[in-house]
């Protein structure tokens, strides 16, 4: 009697209430970097608080929008991984130039749609890159990844940046509550509540805040019921080339962080990202990039976040993040609701955010565990590539003096790191001529196959 072929932890759906759980847990985990790329850029601009929250809604539709053409895919779009797509921190600058220097939100988006259609096209040489990410290089590019995000989590734990309380003890003490609640979590509940440890901490973490006058929930009421975002609400996009080419610049940052990503998320979910795995991935965050430019928001990035809570809750289905991408959906289209979740007050999300940010950089050790030491430069490679990765991390203000390109690229960590490590991991271990080179080592799993790069989970996977 024949047999089905064994679903693929990936591509399994859990029970409709697992579902809806982990999904808000993805949500709430990157709803406060999801909403501060449109606060920032449209504070810049000094827009007025509807224009704001139409940005903000817009925002949270194109992000559900994105998440799901990412995770459930269709022809050629769409990496069919659990990855969550947020609007890139990287653009933040450029934008902010582009729209305050005379071209304004026209010039973004016409710039944006370039970049979109940009990454589409360059998706499948992109894809051919894949061989240059050995173990070696992925794992130092994860490591980086939740190195670089641990001061987002400490920011938030302190009370948010510019908060006018940051650092008082009061709020180092709820991120420390819901940082014990979670581990509580993970530790001691069955099976099912530890996968939803996160959203476990954030929901005690804000009936306690309540009460405390951490938030509240005024601007509730204040928010409109029903919104739609309408193609170029800001009038027609405009075309100019000094915002086409630093949105340029953009792009392939993205290209670069969105690559580390995948393979991240390839090594926790025992999926290994191929090359045309990698291309339709790319080719969806363009086709997401073109959407903002359209849809009034901005570029389309697998967000870094939601890559540690894969790994620290070991759900691998791309359908809990589809789920999530419908919530977004649903949040872009009811303000009230949107508003709801951003009442979640900041330490609440910090105390998650330092588990979930330091399991990616956990993640990144598992993976160089794997990698050999002895008798090579590889140890070499590693140690410039985690400190080029975190000077700008530290030292915020190390590149202000660099032209504006040079900052787009090297001002984030985790391209500045990736980059490092390729061009390390070339120099020492592919010299032009040498036999034996490893160059088609598998990327981000061992060769002895999926067991040897992923975690064993405490029971099945959901």
């Amino acid at each position: 009697m024949a047999t089905s072929a064994p679903v693929h932890p990936v591509d399994e759906v859990p029970p409709a209430r697992q579902l809806a759980a982990f999904g808000l847990q993805h949500v709430l985990a990157m709803y406060a970097g999801a909403v501060a790329v449109p606060l920032i850029v449209g504070g810049a601009m000094k827009l007025s608080p509807a224009d704001l929250a139409y940005l903000i809604t817009a925002d949270l539709l194109v992000c559900g929008i994105a998440t799901l053409i990412q995770c459930v895919g269709f022809w050629r779009f769409g990496v069919r991984l659990p990855i969550m797509q947020g609007c890139t921190f990287a653009a933040v600058s450029p934008m902010v130039l582009i729209g305050t220097t005379g071209g304004g939100l026209p010039a973004i988006y016409g710039s944006v749609i370039v970049a979109g259609l940009a990454i589409v096209l360059l998706a499948p040489v992109f894809g051919r890159l894949l061989r240059f990410f050995p173990p070696l290089v992925t794992g130092t590019v994860i490591l980086v990844i939740g190195i670089s995000l641990l001061p987002v989590a400490g920011n938030w734990a302190a009370g948010g940046a510019g908060s006018s309380d940051f650092g008082e003890p009061k709020n180092l003490a709820l991120a420390a509550f819901v940082l014990a609640v979670v581990l509580g979590v993970q530790r001691f509940a069955p099976v099912f509540l530890s996968r939803i440890a996160v959203l476990i901490g954030i929901v005690v973490g804000l009936a306690v805040a309540v009460p405390f006058g951490f938030t509240d929930f005024g601007g509730v009421g204040d928010a409109d019921w029903v919104g739609v975002s309408t193609p170029f609400h800001f009038g027609a996009p405009a075309f100019e080339a000094s915002a086409i080419i630093s949105m340029l610049v953009v792009a392939l940052v993205c290209m670069t962080e969105t690559t580390g990503d995948f393979i991240a998320v390839g090594e926790m979910t025992g999926r290994e990202v191929d090359r045309r795995s990698l291309s339709d991935g790319l080719r969806a965050d363009g086709l997401s990039t073109v959407l903002g430019g359209v849809f009034n928001t901005f570029p389309y990035t697998a967000y870094a976040q939601n890559v540690g809570l894969v790994g620290m809750t070991r759900v691998r289905s791309r359908w809990v993040v589809a789920v999530a991408g419908g919530i977004l959906v649903v949040l872009g289209l009811l303000p009230k609701l949107g508003a709801v979740v951003a009442a979640v007050p900041a330490p609440v999300l910090g105390g998650a955010g330092l588990v979930m940010f330091g399991t990616v950089a956990a993640s990144g050790l598992r993976t160089l565990a794997r990698v050999d030491f002895e008798d090579n430069h590889n140890l070499t490679v590693v140690a410039v590539s985690v400190a080029m990765g975190v000077l700008p991390v530290g030292v915020p203000t190390i590149y202000e003096k660099f032209p504006d390109s040079f900052q787009t690229v090297m001002n984030s960590g985790i391209s500045a790191g990736c980059v490092t490590a390729i061009v390390l991991n070339l120099l020492f271990n592919h010299p032009p001529g040498r036999a034996g080179s490893p160059v088609a080592e598998p990327v981000g799993l061992a060769a002895g196959g999926v067991e040897d790069g992923v975690e064993k989970p405490r029971e099945e996977v959901v």
